[in-house]
């Protein structure tokens, strides 16, 4: 299990990065736009710059659902590997078989 203060960290920097997704994306849009002219463009990327660090979307790290581990994290169940394993070995994963051979 992982600590609780990096998961709360993790979910404080999910719900930054919502709140301040349209005004970085329009910051980012004012920046690309070759049409404007320099002083608009950097204007808009000191503002950029200005925002918090974790609002940023590549802050945000993969976690397990069940216990919060950030390696071995399977993006299509949302969960580490061993909390998969343990889930599929007992059956609550549909499709999911452990093989043999």
């Amino acid at each position: 299990m992982a600590k609780k203060s990096s998961i709360e960290k993790n979910n404080r920097r999910r719900k930054m990065s919502k709140q301040f997704a349209n005004r970085r994306a329009k910051l980012k849009a004012i920046m690309q736009d070759k049409k404007l002219p320099v002083e608009d463009r950097f204007a808009a990327s000191l503002k950029l710059a200005k925002l918090p660090r974790n609002s940023s979307k590549t802050r945000i790290r993969n976690r397990c659902e069940l216990t919060g581990r950030p390696r071995g994290f399977y993006g299509k169940h949302r969960m580490s590997r061993i909390a998969l394993r343990e889930l599929g070995n007992k059956g609550l994963i549909p499709g999911l078989v452990k093989s043999s051979w």
